[in-house]
C-alpha cells in the first residue's frame, strides 16, 4: 500500500517540540496527572487503584467500566456499541480498513484530517471529494453531498466539529447526511473527535451514531477532555460493524495500556469537571482570537462553533508553508500552514492552549504582519 505523506502530522512532527509559542496544539490545554487527581476528589483512592493495578493486558475491547462510561456520552448506546482504540487516529485507520476496499466509492469532505481520503485511496478506493466552501461558513453543501453518492458508494466520511475550521454540522444536518447514506446503503464515518466543547450550551452537538443505524462515531480523551497522553480512543457503532473491526484490531493493538484505560475512566467519571474546564478554556480563548482578528485588516476568517481550531485567512502575497516557516523563525510562533489542508493563503491556529501564549502569540503574528506589509 503507498499512500500520501500526511503533512499535518509531519509538520508537527518537525516543530512542535522546539517552537516556543505552540499555536499550533489542537488539544485543550493538557492537564497534568496531578491536576486530573484534583479534579477527581479522590486522588487517594485513585492512586490506591494506580497501586493495585498490574502492568498486564488488559481487556481486549477495553475494560467493562470503560466502555460503559464511553456508551455515556452518547444518547442511544450501550457498552456494546464501544471498542477502545489506540487514539481516535487508530479508531479511523480501523474503521478504514474494515470497511474499504479496492474499488469501492468514498465520499469524504475536505478539509478534514487528512486520514480519511488518503488511506482510501491509498487502499485503491475511488475518492470524491466535498469541497467545504468559506462563503458557506465552512458547512457541506448537502445537495452537492446527494449529487456526489451513488449507488455503489460505500462510505461518507465527514468531521464533526471540523478540523481545521470549527465549523459545526448541527443535528438537522447530520439526519440529511444520514438519510442520503440511507438512500444507497452507504456508511456514514463521523470523526467526532473535537466532540464537546461547542461554544454553547453543555458543549456536546449530535452524534452521528445515535441519528442513523449505520452511523459510526469516533472520538478520543485527547481534545475535549485534555488527555492526548493517554492515546486512547473509541469507535461507536453498531455491534456487527465493531465485531468486523475487532478482526483487524487484533493485528494491531492487542489493548490498550491498563493505566490509560483507568485514568480515562477516572475523567470521565468527572467529566463534569472536566468539560467545564475545557469550555472556560476554549470560550475565553475564542473571545480573545476574535477581537484580535476583528482588529486586522489583513486576516480574516468565519468564528468557529465548536472545536479548537480556526482556520485564518492572511493576505499576504507568500505562501503559507513559507509564511509559517519564517513566522516560526523570526518571533518562535507555530501555526499549520493550510497548504497541509489543501488550502492555500491560511493558517490553522489551535486557540485552546495556555492564554497567555495565545495573547502573546498574537501580538507577535501582529508585529510580523505589520513588517510583511510595510515590506
Amino acid at each position: 500500500m503507498k499512500i500520501r505523506p500526511f503533512a499535518v502530522e509531519q509538520w508537527m512532527n518537525d516543530h512542535e517540540e522546539t517552537c516556543r509559542y505552540n499555536l499550533a496544539e489542537t488539544c485543550v490545554r493538557s492537564l497534568t496527572t496531578g491536576e486530573l487527581l484534583d479534579l477527581s476528589g479522590r486522588r487517594e483512592q485513585v492512586l490506591a487503584e494506580l497501586d493495585a493495578t498490574p502492568l498486564t493486558y488488559g481487556p481486549i475491547p477495553g475494560s467493562p467500566r470503560l466502555r460503559r462510561l464511553v456508551a455515556g456520552l452518547y444518547t442511544n448506546q450501550a457498552p456494546d456499541n464501544v471498542l477502545i482504540t489506540h487514539g481516535a487516529i487508530g479508531a479511523n485507520a480501523l474503521v478504514h480498513a474494515t470497511l474499504v476496499d479496492p474499488g469501492d466509492h468514498v465520499v469524504a469532505v475536505v478539509p478534514t484530517y487528512q486520514q480519511h481520503y488518503s488511506i482510501p485511496d491509498g487502499y485503491g478506493a475511488r475518492v470524491d471529494l466535498l469541497t467545504l466552501r468559506e462563503e458557506n461558513g465552512w458547512l457541506p453543501d448537502l445537495d452537492e453531498l446527494d449529487r456526489l453518492v451513488t449507488p455503489d458508494t460505500k462510505l461518507i466520511a465527514v468531521n464533526n466539529p471540523n478540523n481545521p475550521t470549527g465549523a459545526l454540522i448541527d443535528e438537522a444536518g447530520l439526519s440529511r447526511i444520514a438519510k442520503t447514506a440511507d438512500r444507497v446503503g452507504a456508511w456514514v464515518l463521523c470523526d467526532e473527535v473535537y466532540r464537546g466543547v461547542d461554544q454553547d450550551g453543555d458543549g456536546f452537538t449530535a452524534s452521528i451514531a445515535d441519528l442513523y443505524a449505520r452511523g459510526i462515531s469516533t472520538g478520543s480523551m485527547s481534545k475535549p477532555f485534555s488527555l492526548a497522553g493517554l492515546r486512547l480512543g473509541w469507535i461507536v457503532g453498531p455491534t456487527t460493524l465493531l465485531q468486523a473491526v475487532a478482526t483487524h484490531r487484533d493485528y494491531t493493538t492487542i489493548s490498550v495500556g491498563r493505566v490509560d484505560d483507568l485514568l480515562a475512566c477516572v475523567a470521565l467519571e468527572n467529566k463534569d469537571a472536566v468539560l467545564a474546564r475545557s469550555h472556560r478554556i476554549t470560550r475565553t480563548n475564542l473571545a480573545i482570537l476574535d477581537e484580535w482578528v476583528s482588529s486586522r485588516n489583513d486576516i480574516t476568517y468565519v468564528k468557529p462553533a465548536s472545536g479548537t481550531t480556526a482556520l485564518l485567512r492572511y493576505h499576504a502575497p507568500i505562501g503559507s508553508y513559507e509564511f509559517c516557516t519564517r513566522l516560526l523563525q523570526d518571533t518562535g510562533v507555530m501555526f499549520t500552514p493550510g497548504a497541509a489542508f489543501d488550502i492555500e493563503h491560511t493558517i490553522r491556529i489551535g486557540f485552546a492552549d495556555d492564554t497567555e501564549t495565545l495573547r502573546t502569540g498574537l501580538k507577535l503574528v501582529g508585529q510580523f504582519l505589520d513588517r510583511l506589509t510595510q515590506a
